[in-house]
């Protein structure tokens, strides 16, 4: 694997910890100021308090699984193209 595939890979993984961290920064806020009512459910099957945790928690596991899958797969098929053409 060449030095700069390696560093495009880090700056994808950096962005999309910052990304899901964001995200549970701005769930604790909204959820400790604003009042957000129900509760919110994680997969709509594991409620979570209405808090800020519990609405850090839900944007975090959200965000980190909609935007992990598809990169995930991404990486699977980008390794799976390069074997075969190599």
């Amino acid at each position: 694997m060449s030095e700069t595939r390696r560093d495009g890979r880090r700056f994808v993984l950096v962005l999309y910890a910052l990304i899901v961290g964001l995200t549970g920064v701005l769930g604790f806020v909204l959820g400790e100021v604003i009042d957000l009512g129900a509760p919110p459910r994680l997969f709509f099957l594991l409620p979570l308090p209405p808090t800020g945790p519990g609405f850090a928690l839900y944007g975090m596991v959200t965000v980190a699984v909609a935007l992990g899958v598809p990169l995930g797969l991404v990486v699977y098929l980008s390794d799976r193209l390069d074997a075969e053409t190599a």
